[in-house]
């Protein structure tokens, strides 16, 4: 009687399933990587976005006030502390300028003090220059989150970790 010994396996070996593993683990880690890498430049579309929304909301105020416009009163580079409000009773042009910069002044810096809307502009601040009958207006923010501070006339030379948005206005 001859035996026969069959030494060929069947299915998978143990090397085989942990060579597929690994390459499955680099794989998924690959996708973490770029989930996070999306989710980054996600935030950074947004600050922009928020930027250009806020850079906006001054050209139309300044479109509604084209005397306080045309007499330079848009044209600050430090914000009003306070303003009297021109809800409750009727302003000159320049005195809507002043409560149109310090409302302005508040939303910038609300993206930056408010708990809840801390992804959006670190380290905000806007200024406004005139040149001619050209206003620009700017918001300067932190992107990179590194605490390099913003101050008037840095989208200049920004420095680096710093964002711009300008928009120039004509009355």
């Amino acid at each position: 009687m001859i035996i026969h010994c069959n030494n060929h396996s069947q299915g998978f070996t143990l090397l085989e399933v942990m060579i597929a593993l690994v390459i499955f683990s680099i794989g998924l880690i690959g996708l973490a990587g770029l989930q996070s890498l999306s989710l980054q430049n996600n935030q950074v579309a947004y600050a922009r976005t928020m930027a250009t929304i806020l850079a906006y909301d001054m050209a139309d105020r300044i479109h509604n006030n084209r005397i306080g416009a045309a007499s330079g009163s848009y044209a600050v580079t430090t914000m009003p502390a306070s303003a009297t409000s021109c809800i409750t009773s009727s302003c000159t042009p320049a005195v809507l300028a002043t409560y149109d910069l310090y409302q302005w002044d508040q939303t910038v810096r609300h993206t930056q003090n408010n708990p809840a809307a801390q992804n959006e502009l670190f380290n905000a601040l806007g200024y406004i220059t005139r040149n001619g009958s050209v206003y620009s207006i700017y918001i300067a923010w932190d992107e990179a989150r590194n605490g390099t501070a913003t101050s008037s006339g840095i989208c200049a030379a920004p420095p680096a970790g710093v964002s711009c948005v300008r928009l120039d206005v004509v009355p």
